[in-house]
């Protein structure tokens, strides 16, 4: 009891310093360490600076790029209810997956979302292509696009478009790419619901990407991470 005791009394001072109990979120042994991620981001925003002197009849922005994969696995979400009560959802796991290519401008919020069967070079150079199309048609925009080391990024067989520039932020590192905080707002609609198969899925995830892509102000609210946008 005196052991129990303890530790309440222990856990009331934490409270009253300001600390809470939260689950730790995984970070990888061979991530960047605070001293490679500030280097990473002086040495982008001196790249992105660099950029109008070499290039000054092009507009620079920096977006950054990444994959979610979703599928017939449900996503269990918590949801809210009555004390006392538990809540239930149906769970019926299957193992077929579709993904979603998206690219992201945190400055902004804007973002073009491309829902593809696979990840692989081919997938993304479709990808790649359909994003330079819609969002730099005219030309008069150079883009730098954020990526992590994936295969598919890094392929020799992977033909950049025309005024992009494909730049990796370091490995093991996904907290530096702003697109990964677009993924919750996504795998929300699809919380705590059964789909029977990828058409069904595809379907609900067309509404949510459109909806997503008309709604700036709440992916910006996600995506704009401050050191980014004041590059």
């Amino acid at each position: 009891m005196a052991s129990v005791y303890i530790g309440q009394r222990r856990g009331t001072i934490l409270l009253r310093l300001g600390f809470t109990l939260q689950v730790p979120r995984p970070l990888h042994q061979r991530s960047a360490t605070p001293e490679q991620k500030a280097f990473f981001k002086a040495q982008l925003k001196f790249f992105v600076q660099l950029m109008p002197w070499l290039c000054p009849h092009k507009h620079v922005e920096v977006w950054a790029q990444d994959e979610a994969r979703l599928g017939l696995k449900p996503v269990v979400r918590r949801t809210w209810a009555l004390i006392g009560q538990r809540p239930t959802a149906h769970h019926y796991p299957r193992y077929k997956w579709l993904y979603t290519y998206g690219f992201v401008h945190p400055k902004t919020g804007n973002s073009c979302l491309f829902i593809l069967p696979r990840v692989n070079t081919t997938v993304m150079q479709i990808a790649l292509d359909a994003f330079a199309a819609q969002v730099n048609s005219t030309g008069d925009k150079l883009i730098i696009l954020l990526v992590d080391q994936a295969g598919w990024h890094t392929s020799r067989h992977l033909t950049v478009p025309k005024d992009i520039i494909m730049y990796s932020i370091p490995p093991y590192t996904p907290q530096l790419n702003p697109t990964e905080c677009i993924w919750p707002l996504l795998r929300e609609r699809l919380a705590n619901q059964v789909f029977d198969t990828l058409d069904s899925l595809e379907t609900v995830l067309i509404e949510r990407c459109q909806w997503l892509m008309n709604n700036p102000t709440t992916v910006k609210g996600e995506v704009g991470f401050s050191w980014l946008c004041s590059i």
